[in-house]
């Protein structure tokens, strides 16, 4: 019998009750300091009660200047894991798996949150020195913040704020750690030749555009547990056709690199740069890079992209396209869509919702 929605499944000796994985989706919600607050033990404790079987955090910062704004989620000291804590104890009791997202905005850092207009934020304003690869700045409309093309001990600095953060993030209890090297921040900016423009060996050729995010990964990997999966989110392509840029070939080369030390592929796709030529945003549009990934490589992948219905998610696993459906705005518009799923699919006996709820169903 061939897989579906609600078969569980295992990573290492982390096994999820279902295929349903909660997307990582910023909430701008945090104390200035980084510091999750009630939002985020509601928000995600919601869709742990929803049954999702993985509930991820958002993009959470491994340095302070590695926030996307001021109010981004930050796991760099014992406070940050003291504060998190009580959202994983949370998950864990209502039967999901929790997980982090370990991130570095590198350029697309400093701004003010979405509803505040998204715009940069200069010292004066709170704002803070962004690093990345190359002294490009991210092409906003307005002035950017200051930005410096990072060292070599810059960049030691970086992988070492990871592995940090991995021992933070273990201490508040997660069980999966996420690499998130996608969607234009830091570590895709080092991936990337649209952004990369350097002549050392973290520049140039794909072994040395890719090695900060295998230093990353493999130093992630020496933190965690044996019995606990590390994760890794890609932008399979930079959707840049006309200039040279990441693909989807070199996603599955750096998935097949990756497989030795992380046991599963998140793929996205974009985010590098506002002139980015987005193919589709309907149904599954993302879905082939990941099912091109799991065909050519030995490792497990998840699927993200306009992911909505209990159908379309469920097909995504009978069909063996994604090994996980990750699913984020749907989340946002129904945190209780797994429940819901089983309901439409018939798989009530698979799941149960909270002896608190049943009355209602």
């Amino acid at each position: 019998m061939s897989d579906d929605l609600f078969s569980s499944i295992s990573f290492r000796e982390s096994t999820a009750r279902n295929r349903v994985m909660v997307s990582p989706m910023c909430q701008y919600s945090c104390t200035e300091d980084g510091l999750a607050t009630d939002w985020h033990r509601v928000h995600l404790g919601s869709r742990a009660t929803g049954g999702a079987g993985i509930v991820m955090t958002e993009a959470t910062a491994v340095e302070p200047r590695g926030r996307i704004s001021p109010n981004d989620l930050g796991i760099w000291s014992e406070e940050h894991a003291d504060a998190l804590t009580p959202v994983t104890r949370f998950i864990r009791e209502q039967g999901s798996v929790p997980a982090i997202q370990l991130a570095h905005a590198g350029r697309k850092a400093s701004k003010s949150r979405p509803w505040e207009g998204n715009t940069p934020l200069q010292s004066d304003e709170g704002g803070w020195e962004t690093v990345a690869p190359s002294a490009d700045t991210w092409p906003y409309e307005s002035d950017p913040p200051e930005i410096r093309e990072m060292t070599k001990d810059d960049i030691g600095t970086v992988v070492d704020a990871f592995a940090t953060a991995a021992q933070h993030s273990l201490d508040a209890g997660f069980e999966i750690a996420e690499v998130h090297a996608a969607h234009g921040y830091l570590l895709h900016e080092f991936l990337s030749p649209a952004a990369n423009h350097r002549e050392d060996e973290y520049g140039g050729s794909f072994e040395n555009r890719t090695r900060i995010v295998r230093e990353v990964t493999e130093t992630v990997r020496e933190i965690w547990p044996d019995d606990k999966p590390v994760f890794v989110r890609i932008s399979a392509t930079d959707w840049l056709p006309n200039q040279d840029s990441w693909t989807i070939e070199d996603s599955v080369r750096l998935a097949d690199r990756l497989s030795d030390v992380a046991d599963f592929i998140d793929v996205s796709a974009g985010g590098l740069h506002p002139e980015q030529q987005i193919p589709s945003t309907g149904p599954n549009y993302q879905v082939p890079y990941a099912e091109r990934i799991r065909e050519q490589t030995e490792i497990p992948v998840g699927a993200v992209g306009g992911i909505t219905e209990p159908t379309q998610a469920d097909a995504l696993i009978r069909n063996e396209r994604a090994d996980l459906a990750i699913v984020g705005r749907e989340h946002l518009r129904d945190p209780y869509f797994t429940l819901h799923a089983a309901e439409e699919l018939g798989a009530e006996d698979r799941i149960e919702w909270p002896q608190q709820y049943r009355r209602a169903v």
